[in-house]
């Protein structure tokens, strides 16, 4: 795996931290009147940092260890709205989110960074994108990161254009 991107993984909790930071906390849980060119998923600012947490550690850390572990797994998507119902996302605290956040990407790293690069080979079947080896899998997660900062960046305009 190449060191930069190992190193963007790291680097993006205070990345994210610090683009939710710069939305006003009295627009934390504002949606706009549409969500069209959105370069996320369509959540507020605290649903995009749940949904953050939460495809780190059931999404991407599962992929991960199952890729490992198994002979060409099937990882299937995880729907990202229903697990926004079911876990509260707008009640969430920010604080925690971000505690929780932060050790799960640290595991995740600490497992990049120990494997071998004959692993990053093994195989799997990624729904929705299908066949995938682990490296890609480790892309597809930073791309993921990207996207998410885009869109807070992206609710920031929003916001900006409903102040005027």
């Amino acid at each position: 795996m190449h060191p930069i991107t190992i190193d963007a993984l790291a680097a993006f909790p205070l990345q994210l931290e610090a683009h939710f930071a710069a939305i006003p906390s009295e627009f934390r849980h504002w949606t706009p009147a549409s969500w069209e060119g959105v370069p996320s998923e369509p959540f507020t600012a605290i649903e995009q940092i749940c949904h953050v947490r939460d495809i780190e550690i059931d999404g991407y850390q599962l992929r991960f260890r199952r890729t490992l572990a198994e002979v060409n797994p099937l990882l299937v998507s995880i729907d990202s709205d229903a697990l926004a119902g079911e876990r509260a996302y707008a009640a969430a605290d920010p604080g925690a989110v971000f505690a929780a956040f932060r050790a799960a990407r640290a595991e995740t790293v600490e497992l990049l960074s120990s494997l071998h690069q004959e692993q990053f080979k093994r195989c799997a079947e990624f729904e929705g994108y299908g066949p995938v080896t682990l490296r890609g899998l480790v892309h597809y997660l930073c791309s993921h990161d990207q996207q998410h900062l885009a869109g807070l960046q992206w609710l920031l305009g929003k916001i900006e254009a409903a102040r005027l």
